[in-house]
């Protein structure tokens, strides 16, 4: 099995991290080490795959929050492992409570704020991005948990990159320009460089991100992408979980 994990992250010890990849328990075409249970994949080995996942990563799949991603500004605070219904940002000053991020291209983005020992875990596609989702989730983490700019850190997960994520143009004008670049005919927007914009906005510093490297469309041997492969892509997920104290 292969994870992807964050070194930023991995400096504060209470912390707990994993990213899925296509690599895991032999699993072959077309869905992979899926852990989605909405794409067509056998649900039995979806089931298998998670656990599997979680174990490794040090929890169990009881101990995980999934919420309904739905390209929303929904933010919800998280009290317990399980279904938490329609959001995009859950936030938790749980331990034990692992937030669970599915992506296939879009931005998945991990928090943790050192000071007051909380976690948030948000999901960020174009629509969700148009709409401040992880600038609304900053501010609640500061207005709503007294969350000092100084003590969060930032995650960035694998996401599709500028060059490979064409857009029309009713998707752009809703972007600064800054974000669109023009290549013979065709819109190419940078969501990601949108997001950390947003971080930037706070005044946090660049040695309190991480961002990952890895695009999901170029990837194809490592990632699930869902403008890559269509109806045949699995999905990711990004745990980020605190151990008790």
């Amino acid at each position: 099995m292969q994870i992807i994990k964050s070194t930023l992250l991995e400096k504060f010890p209470n912390l707990i991290f994993g990213f899925s990849t296509k690599i895991g328990l032999n699993r072959q075409s077309p869905f992979w080490f899926n852990m989605s249970l909405t794409v067509g994949d056998d649900k039995e080995k979806v089931h298998e795959n998670r656990e599997a996942f979680f174990n490794v990563i040090g929890l169990t799949t009881s101990q995980i929050a999934f919420q309904k991603q739905v390209h929303s500004d929904i933010i919800s605070i998280v009290e317990k492992p399980g279904m938490i219904g329609e959001s995009d940002a859950m936030i938790t000053t749980k331990p034990n409570i692992g937030l669970a991020v599915s992506s296939a291209d879009c931005v998945p983005i991990f928090i943790y704020d050192s000071g007051n020992r909380l976690i948030a875990a948000v999901y960020a596609g174009w629509r969700g991005t148009q709409k401040q989702i992880l600038c609304k989730t900053i501010e609640t983490l500061i207005k709503n948990f007294n969350s000092e700019k100084n003590n969060l850190v930032f995650y960035i997960g694998p996401s599709i990159t500028q060059d490979n994520y064409e857009v029309g143009e009713e998707v752009s004008i809703q972007f600064d320009p800054k974000y669109s670049v023009r290549k013979y005919g065709k819109i190419y927007l940078n969501v990601l460089l949108a997001n950390v914009d947003m971080i930037y906005k706070f005044g946090i510093s660049k040695n309190q991100i991480e961002i990952s490297n890895l695009c999901s469309y170029k990837e194809k041997d490592l990632l699930h992408s869902f403008r890559r492969d269509a109806e045949k892509s699995g999905r990711a997920l990004g745990i980020i979980a605190m151990r008790e104290e």
